[in-house]
C-alpha cells in the first residue's frame, strides 16, 4: 500500500502540489479571518434571499394558475403574515428603536411615504405581472428599477449618465423589446397591461431603494422593512378581508401559499437585507441577480413555463444591464 502511495506521489508534480496546499492553507486563514468570514456569510445570506424571491414568483404563479387566487387576497395576506413575523423579531430584539421611529415626526412621514408608495405599491404591480405575463418576465422586469435608480441619481447630482450607464440602458431597452414582442416588432407578445404592470413593478421597486434612504441607517432594514409590511398588510386587510374570502386550497395550494409568504417574502427579505448589511449594497446587488434566473428556471420547471429564445436572450440583456448599472 504505502508502495503505491508513493507512486502516486512521484507521478503528481510538486509544484501543483505545493501550489494546491498553499491554496488549502490560504483559505483556512480567510475563515479564521472575522472580516472575511462576514464576507462570506453576507453573500450566502444575498445569495439566498436572492433565490429566495425567485421562489415567491413562481408560487405566486402557481396560486394564481391552479387555485384562482385573487390577488388583493394573496398580498394582504402575504403582507400581514409576512409582517407579523418581521414585528416578532422587533419587538424582541428592537423595540426602543421601533418606539422611536413612529414617534418621530419627519421619520413617521418617511416611513408611512415609503410603505404606501414604495413597498405596497411595488408589491400590488409586481404580482399583477407575474398574473397576466409569468414569473420570470415579471421578475426580470422588475430589474429595470436600475434604470429609475440611475436617472435619480443624475437628476439629484446634477450630472450626466456615464458610459457604461448609458450601454446598460440600451440594453436594457433591447431586453425590454425582445421580451415584449418575442423579436416581431409588429406585435407585443405578451398582453400590454402585463408589460405596463412590469414597468410600474420597476418603478414601485426603485422607490424602495430611494424613498428610505435617510431612515434606514438609523433604524436598519428589519424595522423599516418589517413595520411597512405589517401596516400595509393591516390596511389592506382592512379593505379585502382576507378572512371571509378564503380560496378553495388544498395541502399543496397551503403549501404554496407557506413558500410564498415564508420563505419568498420573510426570510427573503432577512436574509437579502443582511447580505446589504455586511458586504453592503452593491456586492448584494450584483449577487441578488439571481433572483431573475432562479424565478425562471423554477417557473420552467414547476409550472413548465416555455420561455422562447428571444425572452432568454431579453432575460441576458436585461441581466448583464444590472452589471453595467450598479
Amino acid at each position: 500500500m504505502a508502495e503505491v502511495v508513493e507512486s502516486v506521489r512521484e507521478k503528481v508534480p510538486a509544484g501543483k502540489d505545493a501550489a494546491s496546499r498553499a491554496a488549502r492553507r490560504a483559505w483556512r486563514e480567510r475563515l479564521n479571518n472575522a472580516a472575511s468570514r462576514k464576507l462570506l456569510i453576507g453573500a450566502g445570506a444575498a445569495l439566498l434571499g436572492g433565490a429566495f424571491w425567485g421562489f415567491s414568483g413562481t408560487a405566486a404563479s402557481a396560486l394564481f394558475d391552479v387555485y384562482h387566487v385573487d390577488t388583493m387576497w394573496l398580498m394582504s395576506v402575504r403582507q400581514l403574515i409576512a409582517g407579523a413575523l418581521f414585528m416578532v423579531l422587533i419587538l424582541l430584539f428592537d423595540r426602543k428603536r421601533f418606539v422611536k421611529l413612529w414617534t418621530t415626526g419627519e421619520h413617521r412621514r418617511t416611513q408611512l411615504v415609503f410603505t404606501f408608495f414604495g413597498l405596497l405599491a411595488n408589491q400590488f404591480f409586481y404580482l399583477n405581472a407575474v398574473r397576466l405575463t409569468n414569473a420570470g418576465t415579471a421578475t426580470v422586469l422588475q430589474c429595470l428599477q436600475l434604470i429609475f435608480i440611475m436617472a435619480y441619481t443624475c437628476v439629484s447630482a446634477h450630472r450626466r449618465p456615464r458610459k457604461r450607464e448609458i450601454a446598460g440602458l440600451i440594453m436594457a431597452f433591447a431586453g425590454t423589446v425582445l421580451i415584449s414582442t418575442g423579436g416581431d416588432l409588429t406585435r407585443l407578445s405578451i398582453p400590454p397591461l402585463g408589460l405596463a404592470m412590469g414597468l410600474l413593478t420597476a418603478l414601485g421597486a426603485a422607490l424602495i431603494t430611494i424613498l428610505p434612504v435617510k431612515i434606514l441607517p438609523v433604524y436598519g432594514s428589519t424595522i423599516v422593512t418589517g413595520s411597512a409590511m405589517f401596516l400595509s398588510g393591516i390596511v389592506t386587510s382592512v379593505f379585502v378581508q382576507p378572512w371571509n374570502n378564503m380560496p378553495a386550497l388544498d395541502a399543496a395550494g397551503w403549501e404554496t401559499l407557506a413558500v410564498f409568504v415564508l420563505v419568498g417574502s420573510f426570510l427573503a427579505y432577512l436574509l437579502y437585507m443582511q447580505g446589504v448589511k455586511d458586504i453592503g449594497s452593491m456586492r448584494a446587488g450584483l449577487i441578488g441577480t439571481v433572483e431573475p434566473v432562479s424565478a425562471t428556471v423554477t417557473s420552467a420547471i414547476m409550472l413548465g413555463t416555455a420561455f422562447a429564445g428571444t425572452d432568454l436572450a431579453g432575460f441576458a440583456l436585461i441581466i448583464g444591464m444590472m452589471f453595467l448599472t450598479v
